[in-house]
């Protein structure tokens, strides 16, 4: 291993020590995240900070050699916006993983950025608190990560996502500078809201090292219903009529793809032969209440299996078939997960479309997704190793998107654009509107080093 004795990199290990890694075996853990088909780089450096001085060293030794930086948490990212790039600084803020504070009055929690979201529900529940937010991988997932791209999850619908629950936010910008955004309290309108141009900037603006998230109080009451039915069109008909007659925190839909998928994983006896599963949560003193309603909006959908139950055990078991959808999916072939929204009276035109490009590409393509958000996850299954496979899920993955935007909808609900989706960005937005991010982002970020070409 060649010894460096200057130049940035020798600057950086003078600065950090241990904490700056080099070693190119060491380095290949962080160079990517999950969005396995987006193209990644070789640092120069891997810095695994253990404090925000550390942090901040980093950021002062890149800005002055003009170093791109990617700063990564746990690398569960599925845009590839954490991606490493060639001859860049890869900052890791795994190891902030301190829980500082939890504040039972003010119903908050002020952590550092690498802290598991699990982790932090788990400490937040053992004072009879709920931290609400929950992405698929909120097992894995850091609090800094969940910020950097404004991750979202099943209880979106009712309790939003991982932005409207921050408080607070402590940040690094490109130049070392420290930055606090945000109050603790429950109103603030004190200048231009910083926090929220932070909350799924992807790494873009600053660096985030804490933040305070806001709790509530756990509900003593859930209620969980699964509903099977012919096809999605019926599907998305129970999830308008439950809308107009309760709030459930949840409603998953599968199709018949997954449902195929998860059986074959868990042997959980799921009907194959439905078109779609829709599973729904609904917390609260009126619950149970809530719940038989929305059973009984699913029965005038057409639905074909019916089941309803208050215990929370087996609410749980149910809700275990959508989070392990994806898991089941990728048991088939390379995946291609997308993450598109759309307004939920349209769910059923994208849906269709979904099923139109599966078949004319010759593509295997499960859905699955939070349907009372519109919010859906079509994953297509391939051969990575034949190039004709890739091509086709390639080309699939943009007609979806393509028909997305037509009906009035996101290019991304909760994974963010990261490098995977860039170039839909200003179809979407526009230019004039890009061209104000952009502005936005030299502000913060004078030199442009702080993920160069991703996000926006």
């Amino acid at each position: 291993m060649t010894v460096v004795t200057s130049g940035p990199v020798a600057d950086l290990i003078a600065e950090l020590g241990d904490a700056a890694v080099t070693d190119s075996d060491t380095m290949i853990a962080y160079t990517r995240d999950q969005a396995l088909l987006c193209q990644s780089g070789l640092p120069l450096a891997v810095v695994r900070a253990r404090t925000v001085d550390h942090v901040v060293a980093t950021l002062k030794t890149a800005h002055r050699h003009g170093i791109p930086v990617v700063t990564r948490g746990a690398g569960t990212g599925l845009a590839g916006g954490a991606n490493a790039i060639d001859g860049c600084f890869v900052l890791s803020t795994e190891k902030l993983d301190r829980i500082l504070a939890v504040d039972e009055q003010s119903r908050t929690a002020t952590v550092e950025a690498g802290v598991i979201n699990g982790d932090l529900a788990t400490a937040a529940a053992a004072r009879g608190l709920w931290y609400v937010p929950d992405p698929g991988s909120r097992a894995i997932s850091t609090i800094g990560g969940n910020l950097a791209t404004d991750a979202g999850g099943a209880c979106c619908a009712k309790y939003g996502v991982t932005g409207d629950h921050v408080a607070r936010i402590k940040a690094v910008l490109a130049d070392g500078r420290i930055i606090h955004t945000g109050a603790v309290t429950r109103k603030n309108v004190a200048g231009l809201n910083l926090t929220r141009l932070l909350v799924g900037s992807e790494g873009t603006l600053a660096v985030i090292v804490e933040a305070t998230m806001r709790l509530r109080r756990t509900p003593v009451h859930t209620a969980t219903v699964a509903a099977a039915f012919p096809d999605t069109v019926q599907a998305v008909d129970a999830v308008l009529a439950i809308q107009a007659v309760a709030d459930p925190s949840l409603v998953e839909l599968m199709d018949r793809t997954t449902i195929a998928a998860v059986n074959d994983m868990t042997h959980m006896g799921l009907d194959e032969t439905a078109g779609a599963l829709l599973l729904i949560q609904c917390d609260g003193d009126a619950a149970e209440a809530e719940a038989q309603r929305s059973a009984d909006a699913c029965r005038a959908a057409a639905a074909t299996e019916l089941y309803v139950s208050t215990d929370a055990a087996e609410g749980d078991a149910l809700m275990q078939a959508r989070r392990v959808a994806l898991t089941a999916l990728e048991r088939r072939g390379s995946t291609l997960l997308d993450d598109l929204a759309v307004p939920v009276p349209r769910l059923p035109h994208m849906l269709e479309a979904i099923t139109r490009i599966a078949d004319r590409h010759r593509l295997l393509i499960g859905t699955f997704g939070h349907a009372a958000d519109g919010n859906l996850h079509p994953t297509i299954v391939f051969d990575a190793a034949d190039p004709d496979s890739a091509d086709r899920a390639h080309r699939a993955f943009d007609e979806m998107v393509t028909r997305c935007l037509a009906l009035g909808g996101s290019i991304t609900g909760e994974h963010g654009v990261g490098s995977l989706k860039r170039r839909y960005l200003e179809p979407m937005i526009g230019s004039v509107e890009r061209s104000l991010m952009t502005g936005i982002k030299a502000a913060f970020d004078p030199t442009g080093i702080l993920n160069p070409g991703r996000a926006i």
